[in-house]
């Protein structure tokens, strides 16, 4: 007797196992041809002797794109790409972030910029941010503090734009201090919770008796008392 035709059904081919004529899968065809542009997109701007984005390729990057490279967007940039290296992009770097950014072009690039000042915003990831901000400037290994002069740079430049007269007023107390030479990030991540939960320049919600780092109680002191002054 012959074998019965068997009745199972055979399943449709998927994107990963349709091939071309050249026997390569068309997923992996698409997936490559992706990952190209994205590093040809890098090559553009890498130094070709590291192998990485430098500050001169940063510099150019923010020429073509039409925007400075003290834009904070370009920080928020390195913040998607998770740079590790504060001036420097690595191409496992660029191709996470662009890949996450779902960006292979300078035009597209240039497009979602807008787009990532809005995930930043989110309450979500904007701490996240910030705090990235402050250990993507330490530049030295085992280095856990920045000098005054560049924590009021980037107090300026995370925060100047929503809370300028708190940023401002702060930034003018820490250059004319001489207690602190250095901040460390639970100072820093003060500096955000400060701004976001005090009422300013009242100070009405204020309250010493917490846990605020002394550098905002001296602040605070030294606020008022120009306050009174005649």
């Amino acid at each position: 007797m012959p074998p019965r035709a068997s009745k199972r059904k055979t399943a449709p081919p998927n994107s990963s196992s349709v091939t071309s004529s050249d026997g390569r899968s068309v997923f992996s065809k698409t997936k490559t041809k992706g990952l190209g542009k994205i590093d040809r997109l890098f090559n553009s701007y890498a130094n070709s002797s590291s192998g990485e984005i430098d500050p001169d390729g940063i510099v150019a990057l923010c020429s073509d794109l039409g925007v400075d490279h003290t834009d904070v967007r370009i920080l928020m940039l390195a913040w998607k790409l998770k740079a590790a290296k504060q001036g420097f992009f690595t191409q496992d770097e660029w191709r996470t972030g662009m890949k996450a950014l779902r960006v292979d072009s300078l035009s597209k690039l240039k497009k979602v910029l807008p787009e990532l000042e809005i995930e930043v915003g989110k309450p979500s990831n904007y701490e996240d941010f910030y705090a990235y901000a402050f250990r993507y400037c330490l530049t030295e290994e085992k280095q856990k503090s920045l000098d005054i002069e560049s924590i009021c740079e980037l107090l300026n430049l995370v925060l100047g734009a929503q809370f300028r007269p708190q940023v401002d007023s702060l930034i003018e107390y820490l250059k004319v201090q001489s207690d602190y030479k250095v901040i460390n990030l639970d100072q820093w991540k003060n500096f955000l919770r400060f701004v976001q939960e005090i009422s300013f320049p009242d100070l009405g919600n204020y309250d010493s008796g917490l846990a605020w780092p002394l550098i905002l109680d001296n602040f605070i002191a030294d606020f008022i008392r120009t306050l009174r002054e005649p």
